[in-house]
């Protein structure tokens, strides 16, 4: 039986994938640089930027040293953009509310640096339901490694099968699905509402009842 739910956040809890291009755009064009919004889309996304810098270095040859800088400066620019574009959810809070209140525990698990993660939980008024929130600074591999949703598993203290992982990047359903087979798959955050997430979880409960 479903006993939690883990949520990606960049494209599932937040439409904070085009944040994340034009902040990483913003510090590249510094250089001359750009990642073309398809190829971004493709190629990138999902991705945490120290990984797409190295992408960005084998296919161009983005110089190796900049990468500190560049990183560095996107983070910056992520921030300021998340200041003034991101708002609380009513469709999350009450989503958020629901889940706890029918005594299911909640993780985040993003590919994004810790200080951005926090910030748009907070931004999003969504924060406290939460029992943890991992990013991609509390693990050695990020996604599509699936070590931060077995390490999410183990803090919450759940077996892969008594947990729903809600996903929407392919680098994320790929960690989500070597971790557990309890994937909802979403093209974003419109499509986390408590009625598909609810009957996701009532679809998997039926399954998992042995039948006579």
């Amino acid at each position: 039986m479903i006993r939690g739910v883990i949520f990606d956040l960049d494209g599932v809890l937040v439409d904070a994938v085009e944040w994340h291009y034009l902040a990483l755009n913003r510090a590249l064009s510094l250089f001359g640089y750009e990642i073309k919004s398809h190829e971004h889309q493709s190629i990138y996304n999902g991705l945490p930027t120290a990984v797409k810098l190295e992408l960005l270095s084998q296919r161009v040859g983005f110089p190796t040293t900049l990468h500190g800088f560049v990183n560095k400066m996107k983070q910056r620019y992520t921030h300021q953009i998340i200041s003034t574009s991101c708002f609380p959810s009513v469709q999350l809070s009450g989503l958020m509310r629901h889940l706890k209140a029918q005594g299911y525990v909640l993780g985040v698990a993003s590919n994004s640096i810790r200080s951005t993660v926090e910030l748009m939980l907070e931004k999003m008024a969504i924060r406290e339901y939460f029992d943890i929130v991992l990013s991609n600074e509390d693990v050695k591999k990020s996604k599509p490694d699936p070590e931060i949703y077995k390490k999410a598993l183990e803090m919450l203290r759940l077996a892969p099968e008594d947990c729903l992982i809600v996903e929407d990047s392919i680098p994320g359903i790929q960690a989500a699905r070597q971790a557990t087979s309890n994937v909802m798959i979403v093209a974003g955050p419109n499509e986390v509402t408590q009625e598909l997430v609810l009957k996701n979880i009532s679809s998997l409960n039926e399954r998992s009842r042995p039948h006579v």
